[in-house]
């Protein structure tokens, strides 16, 4: 073999390599933004639970999705939706008088519905959370800081704003899991307001008494 030819190979050797480590790099790129996308104010959270790694944040993250991405939610029946609306309800109307009970209420309340929804078994924590956060990123953040708050309360707690605050960020995500087919909400609605019912879904104008 001719030594221009050792040369010619050589080259196309170096341009492939560099062809390969181009399209590495850039498919590593497209993923970390991908998962920014995906997850936002949860990938911001891992990023800083990693001391800023991204890379070690973005492999957490990854296999997140690899675990969780393929879970099917279950659709609820309405008599479900109802009943769920209706302990919730109770939980913000007894924070006036028991924030503590009422945390507690609203974390056991989450973990029974994402369960109800097909999700891990709220006994296990943290699989659920990680799961409920590939699903529902953007509102996970309040299961988070209720369970918390309700684990906390147990042990003497935090004070009263910081758990009404942990309830009013755990609502959220109570809203998206109960969330019903439009044609089925329709109906819901339709009957409540044939019967006069309503639902309160907030501490407006109501001040909890102190813990």
């Amino acid at each position: 073999m001719s030594t221009g030819v050792i040369i010619l190979i050589v080259i196309a050797a170096v341009v492939v390599l560099g062809v390969t480590v181009m399209a590495l790099r850039t498919r590593g790129a497209q993923g970390g933004g991908s998962l920014k996308r995906r997850f936002g104010p949860e990938y911001e959270r891992t990023v800083a639970r990693h001391d800023g790694d991204a890379k070690a944040a973005e492999r957490e993250l990854a296999q997140r999705v690899e675990r969780h991405g393929g879970l099917r939610e279950r659709t609820l029946e309405t008599s479900e939706v109802e009943r769920y609306e209706a302990r919730w309800t109770a939980a913000q109307e007894r924070f006036v008088d028991s924030p503590k009970d009422a945390v507690a209420e609203a974390d056991r309340l989450l973990a029974e519905l994402a369960q109800a929804r097909g999700y891990p078994d709220g006994a296990q924590y943290e699989e659920q959370l990680s799961a409920l956060s590939v699903h529902h990123a953007n509102r996970v953040h309040g299961y988070r800081r209720v369970h918390r708050a309700a684990r906390a309360g147990a042990e003497g707690g935090p004070g009263t704003e910081e758990m009404r605050e942990a309830m009013v960020e755990a609502r959220a995500l109570f809203e998206e899991l109960v969330a019903v087919p439009v044609e089925r909400h329709r109906e819901t609605h339709e009957a409540r307001k044939n019967t006069g019912g309503h639902m309160p879904w907030s501490f407006t104008g109501r001040q909890a008494k102190g813990s």
